[in-house]
């Protein structure tokens, strides 16, 4: 077991948006870090597009910027979403808002931009160097030793290290050389759904030709489409859809029948898209997966994080947050640690229920976003939690806002949200307007199923015991 303290050097297999952040945080404790990234540096060269799905930057991600003073800079550039725009396919607009009140927002924030600002504040700590084009092929965790190709010569080497950081996203080439060793596995589920990036274009001036301030959703039962505001006025679009079947990217094989599909279905977005036909068949179809592994260290020698370590759909906007929550983990277990083993255990004993957690919640989302949004029951439902957040402030407790405003464990925000639906189902039994329900009664079922779950959870919660 080798000492934290006595480590000069450690690699960063990747340098997305979790490597590029982990690596300022390795560097602020004082670590020479050399970070391997496969493609090549995009501040420089256009990465093919069609593969962004906006990020929600939400509570979890903005605390991790906070704590390297890059947050004001990054909520510059961000655009507030107060809620829904849900587009029924009969027209007329109905909103949920995500909180309380309007203070309760996340932020659309492209990955692009986010992706290049990290990577430049992490040269420019002095301690950091990134290396593109270099593509790891082989893992020696004994020796301490990395197989690298150099993708523009061909040329290998190996480099040695003591300690590497797999943060390669859900194809991560250091976890399928950890799955090799004993008692290591790692279960990938892939959706049957795709997606396909698309944009609305900004009106004339850079306006915005839809709600600003609004995550917009066409919830449309087995398949949708959301778009989200970017800086210059244009929304980012992803359509998701089944890969095969009536309703499917299988089916859309023709232009005709890419516009007769969304003259059906998404009839007030089609005159927004005059490049639909060319993003739809020039764009990549993505695919969508959910990853769980574990262990995700060796030793103190190798430790996985963000996706590497727990790839998740992109429905409940968490991915960035839940990766860059690993790097604000991660620095506080190297605070109470001096050997990497122990910091690196305590990680994943803190991180996996939680990482588990909010994979289950977002697939779960993806079938509240493409079905449930417009169904009359689930409206009324969401109406009446927020009468309840109002009514009863720091009692009740909702899945969405702990998950998206609060730094709750996930773990304990999908227990507490299975608590806050049955009290909501329950007291929304026979309404017909969320202003009806009966305070007197939530307020029991409130003070019999939430309060103690809390109480008995409270250092989760943050509360004093």
């Amino acid at each position: 077991m080798h000492a934290i303290e006595q480590t000069q050097r450690v690699t960063v297999v990747g340098a997305g948006l979790v490597g590029s952040l982990l690596a300022m945080y390795l560097a602020r404790r004082g670590f020479q870090v050399d970070v391997l990234e496969r493609r090549p540096d995009m501040r420089r060269e256009a990465i093919g597009a069609g593969r962004s799905i906006n990020l929600a930057i939400s509570t979890r991600g903005l605390h991790a910027l906070r704590q390297v003073g890059l947050e004001e800079e990054a909520l510059r550039h961000a655009i507030p979403m107060r809620g829904r725009m849900i587009h029924p396919v009969s027209g007329g607009l109905v909103y949920q808002a995500y909180g309380k009140d309007e203070s309760q927002h996340i932020n659309s924030l492209s990955r692009a931009w986010l992706n290049k600002f990290l990577m430049t504040h992490a040269e420019g700590t002095g301690r950091v160097r990134i290396d593109f084009k270099q593509r790891v092929e082989h893992v020696d965790f004994d020796k301490g030793v990395l197989d690298v190709v150099d993708e523009a010569s061909g040329a290998r080497r190996e480099l040695r290290t003591p300690v590497v950081f797999g943060t390669d996203g859900s194809g991560s080439a250091v976890r399928r050389e950890m799955v090799l060793q004993p008692g290591h596995t790692s279960n990938q589920e892939q959706l049957s759904h795709g997606y396909k990036e698309l944009t609305i274009p900004s009106g004339p001036g850079g306006a915005f030709r839809m709600e600003k301030h609004a995550l917009h959703i066409w919830p449309r039962g087995s398949y949708m489409l959301i778009a989200l505001p970017n800086e210059d006025g244009s929304f980012t679009c992803t359509l998701f859809l089944p890969f095969q079947g009536p309703d499917s990217f299988e089916a859309l094989e023709t232009p005709q029948q890419l516009k007769a599909f969304f003259e059906q279905h998404f009839p007030d977005a089609l005159p927004l898209m005059p490049d639909l036909v060319h993003d739809f068949f020039h764009n990549p179809t993505g695919t969508m997966v959910t990853v769980k592994s574990g262990p995700w260290h060796v030793d103190g020698k190798a430790l996985l994080l963000g996706d590497a370590a727990h790839a998740i759909v992109p429905f409940f906007g968490q991915g960035m947050n839940c990766g860059f929550e690993d790097c604000v983990v991660l620095d506080e277990c190297l605070g109470r640690h001096t050997r990497w083993a122990e910091a690196f255990e305590e990680l994943s004993r803190l991180r996996k229920t939680n990482a588990d957690a909010i994979a289950d919640m977002a697939v779960e989302n993806f079938v509240e976003m493409r079905d449930k949004t417009a169904d009359p029951r689930f409206l009324l439902e969401k109406s009446v939690e927020k009468v309840l957040l109002n009514a009863f402030p720091g009692e009740f407790l909702a899945r969405y806002a702990l998950v998206s405003f609060s730094r709750v464990p996930y773990r304990l925000a999908y227990e507490v949200g299975a608590i806050a639906s049955g009290i909501v189902a329950e007291l929304s039994e026979g309404l017909s307007r969320a202003e009806d329900v009966n305070l007197d009664r939530a307020r029991t079922l409130i003070r019999e199923r939430m309060v103690p779950f809390v109480k008995e959870h409270s250092d989760g919660f943050g509360l004093e015991r």
